[in-house]
């Protein structure tokens, strides 16, 4: 038996090492360790409870709109407050541009440019890889930062700023949208789509977004020769690699509910383990903290009376992410967890033949940029201008409340209680928090853990490449998990 330790990932936000164990050339074991502690949670306490908007949406920068959404909707939950229907619209736009501008930043900046790597170089595929892909370099990154770039304008119009906006808050939000902004936020998204067709999937929206089955995937990215569209190399290489026998989790997967309105969500929320959908169940929520380096009278807390004081002394522990469980179960969160439960019909044929892993997770995530951007066109046109955007209403001394919500790697939940007219506790469980979890009390691994068994060790490998594409597969944001 080998012992490796990977890590600090590079292309990761925050600090991350997985120590594993190998054995005949696999993946026997592993330990993932998120290294660093921040301390958010206890710094909200006792604070005015509309300090949660300044404080939280600065726990990590590159998702910070759905921190803000979390806490405001915390917020609203324990005012009792319920934002008007343009409020909400608005929301649903700002979040879904932070959200797609995640998903494509993953794709191109954190996960292809492994494939560049001279690990592959024998592969006939390698040259395109490198020419495209590779970091810095590649000319993938020049076409696509200027597109991200005239897309995040969005969030200057509606927003004001990006990231750690204030717009967002527990009635609405704080910017109204004129008529003449309507056109100019519709000329973004047209300019976005045109990147969007042109470039990443070589093919109008609407076909992406209605792929129904693994076997139609396979026909379309065979319409066409792979360098065609970066979907399309995508899924050339995958087939090469196997990527879909590569990374596969519990199968278990939970979303709190997406892009809320009068209408209902875009995305709903529950849980969908063997091709059944439950609901979810929100007060089985707990964490497991028997591996986490933290002190507590109790092993297992839920959120509304969880602890996060700090014990590096715990001989058990090994990580400061403490492990989420729903109803005692492990739960993989994200774009794959969204799709499946929203009835996608490819998404829920790739898992159905061969469940979560790295193939099918990078499918979800670029489908779901597919459905959301036409969402979001959709959106713009039910914005009146004429009418509010702001709820007002006092916090009551004493409350309680919940925001949950999707953030590009998953599910987001906001645990508010007041006490005084100050924050009594305020406890974050984030989406690398469920999926990177450590073992709980029982021994069971977290859905990252469990995904590396298996994971084949190359000879003389000290990083290995197949760990990589796992670990990158669910998107981490190490500092969103530890606060």
């Amino acid at each position: 038996m080998t012992r490796l330790v990977v890590g600090p990932f590079n292309r990761v936000e925050g600090d991350l090492e997985v120590k594993l164990e190998v054995t005949d050339g696999r993946v026997r074991e592993a330990r993932v360790v998120s290294t660093l502690y921040r301390g958010f949670e206890r710094m909200l306490i006792g604070k005015v409870p509309d300090d949660a908007l300044v404080y939280a949406p600065r726990i990590c920068g590159i998702c910070s709109v759905s921190q803000s959404v979390a806490a405001a909707k915390a917020l609203a939950e324990a005012a009792g407050l319920r934002p008007p229907d343009n409020g909400a619209i608005a929301v649903n736009i700002i979040h879904a541009t932070e959200n797609v501008a995640d998903h494509l930043t993953h794709f191109y900046l954190f996960f292809m440019p492994d494939f560049a790597r001279a690990i592959y170089a024998d592969e006939p595929w390698h040259a395109a890889a490198v020419e495209r892909f590779k970091a810095v370099t590649g000319s993938a990154t020049q076409d696509m930062l200027p597109a991200r770039a005239q897309f995040m304008h969005i969030l200057g119009l509606l927003a004001g700023k990006w990231p750690h906006t204030l717009a967002v808050q527990p009635g609405g939000t704080t910017r109204s949208v004129a008529a003449n902004e309507l056109a100019r936020l519709s000329a973004i998204l047209a300019g976005f789509r045109r990147f969007l067709q042109t470039r990443l999937f070589g093919d109008n929206l609407e076909r992406i977004a209605s792929l129904s089955s693994h076997g139609e995937l396979e026909a379309w990215a065979d319409e066409r020769r792979p360098e065609s569209s970066d979907f399309r190399i995508f899924l050339h290489v995958s087939r090469a690699l196997d990527l879909e026998a590569l990374g596969r989790g519990y199968d278990r997967f939970m979303s709190y509910e997406a892009y809320a309105s009068a209408s209902g969500a875009l995305f709903p929320g529950g849980t969908f383990v063997q091709g059944e959908i439950a609901p979810l169940g929100v007060a089985g929520i707990s964490e497991d903290l028997t591996h986490a380096w933290y002190d507590s009278l109790e092993m297992v807390e839920p959120p509304f009376s969880g602890t996060t004081i700090a014990d590096i002394s715990r001989a058990e522990a090994y990580s400061w992410c403490k492990a989420p469980r729903l109803a005692g179960e492990v739960m993989e969160v994200g774009a794959i967890a969204r799709q499946v439960m929203a009835g996608q019909p490819l998404i829920r044929d790739l898992v159905a033949r061969s469940g979560g892993n790295v193939h099918s997770r990078v499918v979800a995530r670029l489908v779901e940029i597919a459905r959301v951007v036409i969402a979001m066109e959709r959106w713009v046109r039910q914005i009146n201008p004429g009418e509010t955007f702001c709820a007002h209403g006092p916090m009551p001394a004493d409350a309680d409340g919940i925001g949950l919500t999707e953030a590009a790697r998953g599910s987001l939940g906001h645990w508010l209680r007041v006490r005084g007219g100050k924050i009594e506790n305020y406890q974050i469980v984030a989406p690398t928090t469920w999926n990177f979890s450590p073992r709980d009390g029982s021994g069971r691994p977290g859905p990252l853990e469990q995904a590396l068994v298996g994971a084949p060790v190359r000879v003389g490998e000290t990083e290995p490449v197949s760990v990589q594409h796992i670990v990158r597969s669910f998107d981490p944001c190490l500092v969103c998990t530890v606060h």
